[in-house]
């Protein structure tokens, strides 16, 4: 297998217009040999454009793409020693599973014998065993897809090009396909470059985690530190079913004490609007200082909204967590539920802001209803409004 290093990567395209799109801008990445990365961002931002360029399927405009310490820049995609897997499977109908399976190892002159014993060698380990002598029209999306990865891996490649290969499947195929996927991964040891739009997909398959805006990469990180600490307010939101609660308002500090308070503004611009005020947690305290009378958005995910009820009152062995602050206690109407079965999804407004909270399906809410929610400080992150940026 093999490390995969991307240097100062750009790819321009040329409109009909004769504008320059820039798919991707100045992209360094390096994926190391054996491992799985994910490349994941919304539709449109480049992520498909990276992997048909390390895949030599488009011409780079600016950069190096090294494989196994070698620059492939100029390397046709037949050179480059690596497999793809496409969204839509690109299977030859007229074919059997055995021979799709094994038309790339054909065209590169394999001996049979070999043909025969990776291809058998793969169907035992995708399950596909019995459906060799089959068609891919008799065969499941969910067949089809493994005997289009099982074409990938017959050719034992230095590396392994995923394009979102999972979209066109049903979720509950996609669940267990993604999961396949990841056991795959760790019996081969292969290096994997794994594209998807689905934030779900990219935190439950990826090692690694680089996720992607408008060509820029914005963050490389594993998936827990990822969701814990955005680096700014696009993977905040990206990042998270449901995303994050963002709240505009201003820092202050108390005269009495000099603690720091988040103050909502009232977006509403009348009394008795909602607006309201938190404090900010004493770890993050140092790092807001210098913002005190400055904008900045509060980041809260919906996990970290809890109804005031629910927050225990002091601290026991079974339970280490502080009662929250009655200055962290917001009141606000419920707009709409969602019912998910182990969990609910709450639809509430402050009056000024409107926001989410993930509670347990065992919680006795009703629409319209007026409630007390406590925001968790602790785990709140903040952002300039302005680069968006995170500063605590």
């Amino acid at each position: 297998m093999a490390r995969v290093v991307i240097e100062n990567l750009s790819k321009v395209f040329t409109a009909p217009t004769g504008a320059e799109v820039h798919a991707l801008k100045d992209v360094n990445l390096t994926i190391e040999d054996k491992e799985l990365l994910v490349l994941v961002g919304p539709s449109g931002c480049g992520k498909s454009t990276t992997l048909r360029l390390i895949a030599g399927l488009e011409d780079i405009s600016q950069g190096t793409i090294t494989i196994d310490n070698q620059v492939v820049n100029d390397l046709q995609p037949k050179d480059r020693d690596i497999a793809m897997v496409f969204q839509n499977y690109a299977l030859y109908p007229h074919m059997t599973v055995f021979e799709n399976m094994a038309f790339g190892l054909t065209l590169r002159k394999v001996p049979k014998s070999e043909i025969e014993r990776r291809v058998r060698d793969t169907a035992e380990l995708l399950g596909l065993t019995a459906c060799l002598a089959r068609k891919p029209g008799t065969l499941s999306g969910g067949q089809r897809q493994r005997v289009a990865v099982g074409r990938a891996i017959v050719r034992k490649p230095k590396v392994f090009l995923f394009d979102e290969p999972l979209s066109n499947l049903d979720p509950h195929m996609r669940v267990r396909m993604r999961t396949e996927i990841s056991k795959l991964h760790a019996r081969l040891g292969a290096t994997m470059i794994y594209v998807t739009h689905d934030q779900v997909e990219a935190m439950t398959m990826g090692g690694r985690i680089a996720v992607m805006k408008e060509g820029v990469i914005q963050q490389v990180a594993d998936p827990l530190p990822l969701y814990d600490a955005p680096v700014n307010r696009f993977v905040a939101g990206f990042i998270g079913s449901p995303p994050t609660n963002f709240f505009e308002g201003t820092v202050q500090a108390t005269q009495h004490d000099g603690e720091l308070l988040f103050v909502e503004e009232n977006k509403a611009k009348q009394p008795g609007s909602g607006a309201f005020t938190v404090r900010v947690d004493q770890a993050q305290a140092p790092r807001l200082s210098k913002f005190v009378g400055n904008r900045l958005l509060l980041g809260l995910r919906p996990e970290h909204v809890q109804r005031a009820s629910d927050i225990p009152r002091s601290v026991s062995a079974a339970n280490m967590q502080p009662p929250a602050p009655t200055e962290n206690i917001v009141s606000a109407s419920i707009e709409s539920i969602e019912h998910l079965g182990s969990e609910s999804y709450v639809h509430l407004n402050t009056g000024s802001h409107l926001f989410i909270a993930r509670v347990s399906a065992r919680e006795e809410l009703k629409a319209h209803e007026n409630v007390s929610v406590a925001f968790l400080m602790k785990r709140a992150r903040f952002f300039d409004p302005g680069t968006g940026l995170a500063v605590a």
